[in-house]
């Protein structure tokens, strides 16, 4: 039996307006090395000044994970040589990153929490984009020097389906932070994983393997599971040292393996050294203060509704799943929605309309204060339920806010009047008298006929549970 171990590596491109070390813009799909000047081209005698609002960003995920801030921190340089980095290094932090030793709480399958431990969190300057077209490379300097947040977790991983849920506890907690888009198909949040295995038992780690930028947590859990697979059949077939190398590998996303890239370089082959341009980062009490400023996290937001709106802990988790949800939901209750119903109607209800259309809940037709008026006028029976499903199917295709407007409309008010219903329901009695004394002789299951017959008759707008009990009196 082997055992897996994982760590990751995120690359978190923080939402700056600016870079890390100059004043170009960070926007993205500007016209190709439009957004750069000296300094992020690495010019002679341009100089890098730290940007404070990322300073900030990185305080503030520090903060949100339990991390140690450093008050001072130091930026050295990683040598390396590739067409993306004009300098011939990297602006990184390897001796004192700004932010270390933290902890992310991942929701495992049977309901309970495993603790991840966070080495360290570090600002760094991003590359530029190599483009390949046939037989020549460009190169994009847009993307060089906007500044990443390098987020380093412990190797406490043991599946790749623990590497995801951490991947995506990250990630809604940046994005709750409004630190980063983390925009997976742009490039602004990426990860490269560290894999071994090992004999169950054995305390010394595996030889590591480390895959390269992967950009989507299906990727990662293919990425791994491939590489979990070659590495313990080396160790079945007893080539484990021949096969298994300390390596940078590439995950062939067509091809469905992992493949060699380069040897693994050791900290010596970078030949780091302080940055001679840049001195210590000092944070202030002002940049204390604004980075502790943050909203309320997923995790407190999940134990928020439970314990204080009663919904259930799995309709919680994927409520909070992304922030635009949650903020929709409660835009939801903020209109008289009842938080259980609401649930239901956000969940299965919309979320299953907008999936077959192809939407997200930032796209939806339907906003957040609509739906929570439909679902109140649900709850105090103004419609039915039915009722609400065919408003809800009318405002996807059309752009109609107002559900006051709509149920007039469409004649889908629901009639709770006794006076009103007992006139259909003694026309429905008057019409059927021979089921009425087959009802009243012992056949039960006739009070079933009779309320689909006063319903039909409605036209659905009758109030269902009115209808029983008007029944019962009139056939009692």
């Amino acid at each position: 039996m082997f055992e897996t171990v994982i760590g990751l590596e995120v690359h978190v491109q923080l939402n700056t307006k600016t870079k890390l070390f100059c004043s170009c813009p960070t926007s993205f799909a500007e016209h190709q090395n439009t957004n750069t000047c000296p300094t992020c081209l690495a010019l002679p005698g341009a100089l890098p000044v730290v940007n404070k609002e990322a300073a900030v960003k990185a305080m503030r995920l520090g903060y949100a994970i339990n991390a140690n801030v450093n008050h001072t921190s130091t930026f050295d340089r990683k040598s390396y040589f590739y067409p993306d980095s004009p300098s011939a290094y990297q602006i990184t932090q390897l001796t004192k990153a700004i932010v270390q030793k933290g902890e992310v709480f991942i929701d495992l399958k049977d309901g309970s929490q495993k603790r991840i431990g966070m080495t360290q969190a570090h600002l760094e300057a991003d590359a530029g984009k190599n483009m390949h077209e046939g037989n020549h490379s460009k190169v994009d300097l847009n993307r060089a020097g906007t500044p990443l947040l390098e987020i380093v977790s412990d190797p406490d991983m043991r599946s790749s389906d623990e590497a995801v849920s951490f991947l995506k506890k990250l990630h809604s907690t940046v994005r709750y932070l409004d630190i980063s888009d983390a925009n997976m198909q742009e490039g602004s949040f990426r990860c490269d994983v560290n894999v071994s295995v090992r004999p169950k038992g054995q305390e010394a780690f595996g030889t590591r393997v480390e895959i390269k930028n992967i950009n989507s947590f299906r990727f990662v859990a293919d990425a791994i599971g491939y590489e979990v697979q070659r590495q313990t059949e080396a160790y079945e077939d007893g080539v484990y040292e021949q096969e298994v190398n300390q390596e940078t590998r590439l995950w062939n996303v067509s091809e469905g393996v992992t493949k060699s890239m380069r040897g693994k370089e050791e900290a010596a082959d970078y030949r780091y050294f302080p940055d001679p341009d840049l001195r210590p980062l000092i944070v202030t009490e002002e940049m204390i203060v604004e980075a502790k400023i943050m909203p309320e996290l997923p995790d407190a937001k999940v134990k928020r509704y439970v314990e204080e709106l009663g919904i259930k802990s799995a309709d919680a988790h994927v409520i909070t799943s992304e922030k635009e949800m949650a903020y929709y939901f409660e835009e939801m209750l903020a209109q008289g929605a009842v938080p259980k119903t609401a649930v239901t109607w956000l969940t299965s209800e919309l979320l299953g309309r907008l999936n077959k259309a192809g939407l997200s809940i930032e796209t939806s037709p339907v906003d957040a204060k609509t739906l929570g008026t439909l679902v109140a006028k649900i709850s105090d029976d103004s419609i039915s339920g039915k009722a609400g499903k065919e408003l809800l199917d009318h405002m996807m295709e059309n752009e109609s806010r107002d559900v006051d407007a709509l149920i007039d409309e469409l004649g889908l008010a629901q009639v709770s009047d006794d006076g009103a219903i007992l006139d259909i329901i003694d026309e429905i009695l008057a019409a059927n008298p021979d089921k009425v004394e087959q009802y009243k002789s012992g056949k039960d299951k006739l009070f079933g006929f009779f309320v689909g017959q006063t319903m039909k008759a409605s036209k659905g707008t009758a109030n269902p549970g009115k209808v029983n009990e008007l029944l019962k009196e009139r056939l009692g």
